[in-house]
């Protein structure tokens, strides 16, 4: 009987350049869930306003989603620390459940292009 190759670890993709048009590129390719809310945010706030005093605002807060969406394991913890804050009836254990997602939050935006 062969030995079967153990699961090779997924690969998580770097962040791209921090650019809206690197950004939606990198969620195209490997977070397309993501894609149709982020063109739909970037009409509204950006493309339907002409203003682009909220790019880097937008930016911020897609480079966070894609940051955590990249990385499937990372993105079920944070959603399941969300969930389970959601569901917890102990005030004191959601409060530490979502300063644990804040945490991931906040090191998402941190990520630098390349990591």
């Amino acid at each position: 009987m062969a030995a079967h190759a153990a699961e090779p670890e997924s690969v998580v993709p770097p962040m791209p350049e921090r650019t809206p048009k690197a950004l939606r590129k990198a969620i195209a390719q490997h977070a397309p869930t993501l894609l149709p809310d982020f063109d739909a945010h970037w009409k509204w706030a950006i493309a339907d306003t002409y203003d682009l005093g909220p790019v880097p605002a937008f930016v911020a807060r897609w480079w966070i989603e894609y940051a955590i969406a990249r990385d499937p394991k990372l993105d079920a913890h944070l959603h399941d620390l969300e969930h389970r804050a959601a569901e917890s009836t102990d005030i004191a254990e959601a409060r530490v459940l979502l300063d644990e997602a804040s945490k991931i939050r906040h090191q998402a935006l941190r990520t630098e292009p390349g990591e």
